[in-house]
């Protein structure tokens, strides 16, 4: 996201717009990728609650999140797209407020990735993860990205 210093992510975190809602796909290259033709699509605040439940020490990933919701709301698959917007809003509105801390850097991208779109980007949630006792490994040899090693093991169960 671009400007963030300029922007109130807590109005965003907080505009559920026309969700929560469920929408039926038809196509079916979306059908036959995502498992089913019931796609929910949950508000920010329902990221950023589930964010919330993760304890020091453990982690979750936006995967583990949408399949959560999805199962939750009698869906096949949450929305993808905005699942990853809406969980980058949760990291900086709880970034913009001083109390009622959500431990956004305990959520992670797909195989344990750490996001460059939370504060501070990777920087800053490697930090915070080591801080935690995670080991913190790089990949890559121009495009590096960093993975918490063994993620699996401190899965945070919803």
């Amino acid at each position: 996201m671009a400007d963030e210093d300029k922007k109130d992510f807590n109005a965003m975190l907080h505009d559920a717009k026309d969700m929560p809602k469920l929408q039926i796909v038809t196509d079916e290259a979306t059908i036959k990728k995502y498992g089913g033709e019931r796609m929910y699509f949950a508000p920010p605040a329902a990221y950023d609650a589930l964010m919330k439940r993760v304890p020091f020490g453990k982690v979750l990933t936006v995967g583990a999140i949408r399949e959560y919701l999805a199962r939750e709301n009698g869906a096949d698959f949450t929305e993808p797209i905005t699942a990853g917007v809406f969980v980058s809003i949760a990291a900086w509105a709880s970034y913009q407020r001083s109390g009622d801390e959500t431990p956004y850097w305990r959520t992670l991208k797909a195989n344990g990735e750490l996001n460059a779109k939370y504060p501070g980007g990777v920087e800053a949630q490697k930090e915070l993860l080591e801080k935690e006792g995670h080991t913190i490994l790089q990949r890559g040899r121009t495009n590096i990205r960093y993975y918490v090693k063994d993620y699996e093991r401190v899965l945070f169960p919803l």
